[in-house]
């Protein structure tokens, strides 16, 4: 791209849910423009109006340079250079088909979803691949809780796409001086690892709930990166890639903060409420539910050693307390001290 590209450039966030909202403003310090789209037509006023995203991100003053819109044709009206795909995992693929006649074939797809598609085990860049007439796609991931940025906090995250296009436009869009932007090659492993992290981030919440140690959470973090690095390996990706901000950078922040929503999901389980009482209280999507189902069963599949996924799933499926779960993990046959 010629210097100062995308100073000048247009972008979309699709999802004004906590993080797709920070994302705007971010991409608004370093483009001429950039189009949030919400749900819903008085959400997208209020924003407007207000310049805030209270049932998301508290105190966030939204840059002037943000309009947000509630129909994807006002989103694409004005051409556009970068779209961010920030929307769930299981919606993904449906609004991908929905907004893919609005591409023109120029533009850089980033998505920021930490999930996958549970029917085919598919990355959200290969739902994406399929649905879009686009090949410059990329994902960004790390230890990126929305509440720290709004408040600019210091934090970095991880920009990856086999086009270095991608990688360049990652860089540009999102730094700031309190926001520091890294890139890879390594698609796969950044989108594996965002995942795969919320299943451990639910069993931080279960051991927070009962009061544990850190004794007991160290060996949460270290055990549950060896199942990361142990599946990801067997889904293509390069081991180091979990020993950075995407792998264990995520794992540490999820696993560490009440703002995370799949650790409260496993801190108000371990609490005897049910699955559907927590999730509704929450209000907002926590992808460690369905991804725990869908790892769990594919990794017993292959023969893919994963004793605190098992843990997990079974206590999100009722069949164990969380006292038999970490019993389970503690009465296991020993084992050498190894990462796969």
């Amino acid at each position: 791209m010629k210097k100062g590209f995308w100073s000048n450039s247009r972008v979309a966030v699709l999802g004004g849910g906590s993080f797709g909202t920070v994302l705007a403003n971010l991409a608004a310090r370093n483009c001429s423009e950039v189009t949030l789209y919400v749900r819903a037509e008085d959400q997208a006023r209020a924003m407007n109006s207000t310049r805030m995203n209270p049932n998301y991100v508290k105190d966030l003053v939204l840059d002037s340079k943000i309009r947000a819109v509630s129909s994807f044709e006002k989103a694409f009206e004005r051409g556009l250079d970068l779209v961010i795909f920030a929307l769930p995992s299981h919606a993904t693929r449906a609004q991908a088909k929905v907004v893919a006649p609005f591409f023109k074939g120029h533009e850089i797809v980033l998505h920021a979803t930490k999930g996958i598609e549970e029917q085919s085990l598919k990355r959200i860049s290969q739902v994406l691949e399929e649905e879009i007439p686009i090949l410059r796609i990329g994902a960004i991931s790390g230890p990126n809780l929305a509440g720290e940025i709004a408040k600019s906090e210091p934090a970095a995250t991880v920009v990856a796409s086999k086009f270095d296009d991608v990688l360049e436009a990652g860089e540009e869009i999102f730094t700031t001086e309190r926001f520091r932007v890294y890139t890879t090659h390594d698609l796969v492993g950044v989108e594996w690892g965002g995942t795969l992290k919320n299943i451990f981030a639910i069993a931080s919440g279960i051991l927070e709930s009962k009061g544990l140690g850190w004794n007991t959470k160290s060996l949460l973090l270290s055990r549950g990166l060896a199942e990361m690095v142990r599946f990801g390996v067997a889904m293509g990706a390069t081991p180091e890639t979990f020993l950075g901000l995407s792998g264990m950078g995520d794992l540490i922040a999820t696993c560490s903060s009440s703002q995370s929503r799949n650790f409260r999901v496993g801190y108000h389980l371990a609490k005897g409420e049910t699955l559907q009482d927590v999730i509704a209280e929450l209000g907002q999507v926590a992808e460690g539910v369905r991804t725990t189902k869908i790892v769990y069963e594919f990794a017993r599949s292959r023969g893919v050693e994963m004793p605190i996924t098992e843990s997990v799933y079974r206590i999100l499926e009722g069949e164990w307390t969380a006292e038999q779960g970490v019993s389970h993990l503690m009465t296991r046959p020993q084992v050498e001290d190894r990462w796969v």
